[in-house]
């Protein structure tokens, strides 16, 4: 086994995984608010699907960030249904599973969401429902790779690793890995962002109607196996340069922002050392205003 693999391994074992937790210090600076103090629109974040990130747990950071900037911000708890969508604004789906795979992350990865419910995202969307997909690594992006592609987005089922970085993937306006456009750009000079990190997670195609956001370089290789973070040498790989981990997208009269890694917009305290993970991470310093930002996409005020 290469040096390289034996360090992935060691630095994201499965009991880290069950390590993580939000990080009550995390407070960024809103210096503009979208609306006043629970004035603006609803937002729904998934937790019906089994989800490794929900409201209070791993996207603890997350929701309060959006109530801070005006927002409501609750849970969604069951299946998809016309009337209870038609309730909110925005859906934001994080890391949804197959009950199959709650516990075992090993292929077969099968769809988190029932073809009824997909039926029926496309159609909430395509009435002026926005939805937020968020999905990472294997086996989450096999649980989404159904209801993705139904907006055109393709997703790959492995781990993106900077193999320069041996993790971290870094993001940014100079080198054209981070796109300039209406998300990156914010409502006012001060919400532009340069730079992203972000903390492995999938790649993925996106369709010709699609803007991307993020895209990989070459110093990026995808990994296949079939248990989550088990590599050896025959680990399938491919070539991931010019694929993308964010885009977004108009679908009838509604919007899709689609992103391959979903720590990126946490902020975790990981491990027994609390290592810092997410928008709290000093290589992540702008990750919060692209969360904000993308939110703000998706409501219409950008």
């Amino acid at each position: 086994m290469s040096k390289f693999l034996f360090f992935v391994i060691i630095l994201c074992p499965a009991v880290a995984l069950a390590q993580q937790v939000a990080d009550p210090s995390f407070n960024p600076s809103i210096p503009n608010p979208a609306y006043e103090a629970g004035q603006g629109p609803v937002i729904f974040i998934d937790e019906g699907h089994f989800n490794f990130h929900t409201k209070e747990g791993r996207y603890k950071a997350f929701s309060t960030l959006l109530e801070r900037d005006g927002y409501n911000v609750t849970s969604y708890t069951g299946e998809f249904e016309p009337d209870r969508l038609a309730l909110g604004e925005i859906l934001v789906i994080s890391n949804a599973l197959n009950e199959l795979n709650v516990t075992d992350w090993f292929l077969p990865n099968p769809s988190a969401f029932t073809e009824t419910e997909i039926e029926t995202l496309e159609q909430w969307v395509n009435k002026g429902g926005n939805l937020f997909l968020i999905a990472d690594h294997m086996p989450m992006a096999g649980a989404a790779e159904d209801l993705a592609s139904r907006f055109g987005f393709k997703f790959t089922n492995g781990f993106v690793i900077n193999y320069e970085t041996q993790g971290t993937g870094y993001f940014n306006i100079e080198d054209g890995t981070l796109f300039e456009n209406i998300i990156t750009n914010g409502r006012n000079p001060q919400e532009k962002v340069s730079q992203i990190a972000t903390f492995t997670g999938q790649a993925f195609d996106i369709p010709e109607d699609a803007t991307p956001i993020l895209t990989f370089g070459e110093n990026f290789v995808n990994l296949l196996p079939d248990t989550a973070w088990v590599f050896n040498d025959q680990t399938p790989r491919e070539d991931v340069d010019g694929m993308y981990q964010g885009a977004y997208k108009e679908h009838g009269k509604g919007r899709v922002v689609v992103f391959g890694e979903a720590a990126m917009f946490t902020a975790q305290l990981s491990g027994a050392q609390q290592r810092k993970v997410g928008m709290n991470n000093e290589v992540a310093p702008e990750n919060y205003q692209l969360l904000l930002n993308i939110i703000h996409w998706l409501d219409g005020i950008i």
